[in-house]
């Protein structure tokens, strides 16, 4: 769907815009598995977390369980965007 408003509103053909949205999403991919933060001005901030290994529980039996350690992504808005998305919900 990027692809084709990409198309749509710089004119590209279909395969190139796809090809420039690829290409965007692998040099954030990238960068998150090298655990670099991806800022993208105007928009928000993409950061790795490593989450540490826990004590949970099962919902389901109600066992006990360790909840092994694991890196995740997380995001934060940025102010303009944030700003943008209460106008527009009012």
């Amino acid at each position: 769907e990027i692809a084709k408003i990409v198309h749509d509103r710089v004119g590209l053909s279909k395969k190139e815009s796809g090809q420039i949205v690829e290409a965007v999403l692998d040099v954030i991919r990238n960068s998150l598995e090298n655990g670099e933060d991806v800022k993208i001005s105007g928009f928000g901030h993409f950061m790795v977390r490593n989450k540490h290994a826990r004590r949970g529980r099962n919902p389901k039996t109600g066992d006990d369980i360790t909840i092994a350690s694991r890196r995740v992504v997380t995001f934060r808005s940025s102010q303009l965007l944030k700003k943008k998305l209460l106008e527009e919900a009012s």
